[in-house]
């Protein structure tokens, strides 16, 4: 990092943060830097890895997790779909003989006809996403890593499966031998990505609390993305999904043991080796924080609500910009 190219410490007019996000948890974390942050200075680089064909449709779950959120649409309860939503689709879909293991609320299929349709007359991802955020009132970029398809393959005792089919349809049921992204070698990150982090007004890159194997992974395995990341001029700071050995929500530790990897702290830091400037850890790892190679900072990381939300989002920012120096 080059201190010399950074704005003035507590300069606001000038800030601007990239979060990477995926799943429902870095979706909370987005959320919270959205409210805490200046209009217009957020911008979510999201993980599409998991995005399918269903019923012709295409589907990008944590794209719209992230519209939801960052909308105020979501269904707090799960923190995934959409809030008051009707599933009159999927109950004829099954009266009909249509196995539906992938829930498909109307107001959420809205969404997925609008996003088909307009791949199929040809515009970009990026775009339909910015088109929507517009729409749902987010002032914030919302970005697909990439415009192009990358896919997340989950191998297992039970085959080669595709992202949805282990988390949704198998319930992380079989066991993990290895995750690969099928097509991140021949991506791009997008223009707006490239451009996000190279901006001059940015101040941080926070890498949320999301899966690092299923939802950052593929992000960092998009060559040019990466490459971004490792020559930026600010600090990059994440946020551990493990509180304890256990993840807050998901399969995060169960893959980290099936993988043959610790759950703890220190994995995560060596998971994410040579790419973090620190790391942010809930309280009950500060002891074995203390013991990490690099800057780590403990506090209460489970966000159950709002205020935590935005209380975590503006510890990260501020330890960012003591990193910053």
């Amino acid at each position: 990092m080059d201190a010399s190219t950074q704005p003035p410490a507590g300069d606001m007019t000038l800030m601007s943060v990239v979060a990477l996000s995926g799943g429902v948890g870095g979706a909370k974390l987005a959320l919270g830097l959205y409210r805490c942050l200046p209009a217009g200075s957020l911008r979510v680089v999201v993980n599409t890895g998991d995005d399918f064909d269903l019923l012709q449709l295409r589907i990008c779950p944590d794209l719209d997790t992230a519209l939801y959120t960052l909308g105020d649409l979501e269904h707090r309860e799960q923190g995934w779909g959409r809030r008051d939503e009707t599933w009159t689709l999927m109950r004829t879909m099954e009266s009909l003989g249509e196995p539906m293991w992938f829930r498909l609320g109307d107001a959420d299929t809205a969404l997925h006809v609008l996003r088909t349709h307009r791949l199929r007359e040809g515009a970009r991802l990026t775009d339909i996403i910015d088109q929507v955020r517009r729409r749902f009132g987010i002032d914030a970029q919302i970005l697909p890593m990439t415009d192009d398809t990358v896919a997340t393959r989950v191998e297992t005792d039970a085959g080669d499966l595709a992202f949805q089919e282990y988390f949704v349809r198998h319930r992380c049921e079989p066991r993990v031998r290895a995750i690969r992204f099928a097509g991140a070698a021949s991506a791009r990150a997008t223009a707006e990505v490239r451009a996000a982090l190279a901006a001059p007004d940015l101040e941080a890159i926070i890498l949320c609390p999301s899966n690092p194997y299923l939802s950052i992974d593929p992000l960092l395995a998009i060559p040019d993305l990466r490459a971004a990341l490792e020559r930026r001029r600010v600090p990059l700071v994440a946020v551990s999904p493990l509180i304890g050995a256990a993840a807050v929500k998901g399969p995060t530790a169960k893959i980290m043991t099936e993988l043959g990897v610790a759950t703890s702290a220190r994995a995560i830091a060596d998971h994410y080796a040579g790419l973090i400037d620190g790391l942010v850890v809930d309280d009950v790892d500060a002891a074995e924080a203390a013991r990490l190679p690099l800057p780590t900072f403990a506090t209460r990381t489970l966000m159950r609500s709002l205020d935590d939300r935005v209380r975590l989002a503006r510890f990260v920012l501020a330890r960012a910009r003591e990193l910053r120096g």
